[in-house]
């Protein structure tokens, strides 16, 4: 298999397909298309007939997927014992409600903190729209913990397609300094340890690109890529 992906200083949605297929062992060769560049779509279609022009996209023989939940969906279709989401199926149903909740929401903290690993700013009060998909997403947090996590660090105990999905809104949490509970921190602080995250942001903090439009318009605490 090979995956698409875009910039892993970033591109959110890459990071989500890329970290679940390294945290499972399910190998994969990866291409990166610079995004904003000429040619991107372009890049795309040659790797992916017929896809949406869009990263992440897994290419897998004739087969060529490019939404990010329907990729979580082929790989479990794939790989059915590698735990892509909870064997428990109410927690199962729990994730992919709260993955596909994040597929589509979450749009004011998406908008005014776009992912950076590159960089770190200070805490602000960013609005009442981050504000409340905030309290949303720690809510879903703790919900998922309490009820299925058992002793594992992640959602639900064992490392799954959910916090795959839930990821970038780490790295954004902890780019923004935005604070959260106590649950929500150690939760935080597994996936920020998690191998795979650690070498996807090695990788990220090497890249050369600046992706303007990524770039808030705001003095950073630190700037990662300069260190």
């Amino acid at each position: 298999m090979k995956l698409l992906i875009g910039n892993k200083c970033y591109s959110s949605w890459s990071l989500r397909a890329w970290l679940l297929m390294r945290a499972k062992g399910i190998g994969f060769t990866e291409k990166l298309v610079p995004l904003d560049e000429p040619g991107f779509k372009e890049a795309i279609f040659a790797e992916a007939r017929g896809s949406g022009g869009t990263v992440p996209t897994l290419v897998d023989g004739d087969v060529a997927v490019w939404e990010t939940l329907a990729i979580c969906e082929y790989l479990h279709d794939r790989h059915p014992d590698a735990g892509i989401w909870p064997r428990e199926p109410k927690a199962r149903a729990h994730a992919r409600a709260i993955s596909s909740e994040m597929h589509a929401g979450f749009t004011a903290l998406r908008g005014a903190c776009p992912m950076n690993l590159g960089k770190r700013f200070p805490a602000r009060d960013r609005g009442p729209g981050v504000a409340r998909d905030v309290e949303r997403i720690t809510a879903l947090w703790r919900q998922a913990r309490e009820r299925f996590g058992g002793e594992g660090p992640f959602l639900y105990g064992a490392f799954s397609a959910a916090d795959a999905m839930y990821a970038p809104v780490v790295t954004r949490l902890d780019t923004y300094a935005i604070a959260v509970d106590p649950a929500s921190q150690d939760y935080m602080r597994a996936v920020l340890a998690l191998p795979a995250y650690r070498e996807w942001l090695a990788a990220a903090l090497d890249e050369p690109w600046i992706v303007e439009q990524d770039e808030v318009d705001e003095p950073a605490l630190v700037d990662l890529r300069q260190s």
